[in-house]
């Protein structure tokens, strides 16, 4: 486990946290497609927090893509970053998030992230940030649709619809198990739309959320636990 320390310069305020966030949105490659699903590696990054201790725990899990079976993973502790402000949530996230990533013995492949991508009020969500910092491919996988609209799926698995930001397609609600509540898909840097709802469903066999956010969400709730173990 890595223990991390909040970076020198952090944004400390809302105003400092935007401006980061114009700076960087530009950086996003949205032309590329991506890596064919189910080859190579596959990542998982997801978050957990312990509010008493202002702590947050992150965990990166790399699945092979064919068969998803874990290759490796690697955990960070550290202290909470920024405040909880919709919006803008990577702030709080980011640090042990790229230290868990750093601590892998292998290059993660694409990154799926349990969050938003474009689907962000900023067009700039935890997938799109880690994205660019870290120049790998990245989605975003979310259980509820954040402020956007969309019309309910056809229930078999795989059937999908427009995320809306009014007009704008920000990303997709994606049906992952017949009848069940669809994910949303965005996409974070360096892969289509429709590949990053290929990936999710190729990461889908059995559950409605992809096998990287359960495996990294269980992965950072044990070294939360652990952190702190008497």
């Amino acid at each position: 486990m890595t223990t991390v320390r909040i970076p020198e310069a952090w944004p400390t305020t809302e105003e400092q946290a935007r401006a980061v966030q114009d700076e960087l949105r530009p950086g996003v490659i949205l032309g590329e497609p991506g890596p064919p699903p189910g080859s190579g590696r596959v990542t998982g990054v997801d978050v957990a927090y312990d509010d008493e201790r202002d702590v947050v725990a992150a965990a990166a899990v790399v699945l092979d893509a064919s068969s998803l079976e874990v290759v490796a993973e690697a955990t960070a502790v550290g202290r909470v970053s920024f405040p909880y402000v919709p919006g803008l949530l990577a702030f709080r996230e980011i640090p042990t998030v790229l230290a868990a990533l750093d601590a892998l013995p292998c290059p993660p492949g694409l990154v799926v992230c349990d969050g938003y991508g474009l689907a962000h009020p900023r067009r700039f969500g935890l997938a799109s940030h880690l994205g660019v910092l870290t120049g790998l491919p990245t989605i975003g996988v979310a259980k509820n649709p954040f402020t956007f609209t969309y019309d309910d799926p056809d229930t078999p698995r795989g059937s999908s619809s427009a995320l809306l930001a009014g007009s704008e397609e920000v990303g997709r609600a994606l049906r992952t198990r017949d009848g069940v509540k669809p994910v949303f898909v965005s996409v974070g840097h360096r892969v289509t739309l429709p590949n990053a709802c290929a990936h999710t469903l190729a990461l889908t066999p059995a559950y409605r959320l992809p096998e990287t956010t359960r495996r990294a969400d269980a992965l950072c709730r044990k070294a939360l636990r652990e952190a702190y173990s008497v």
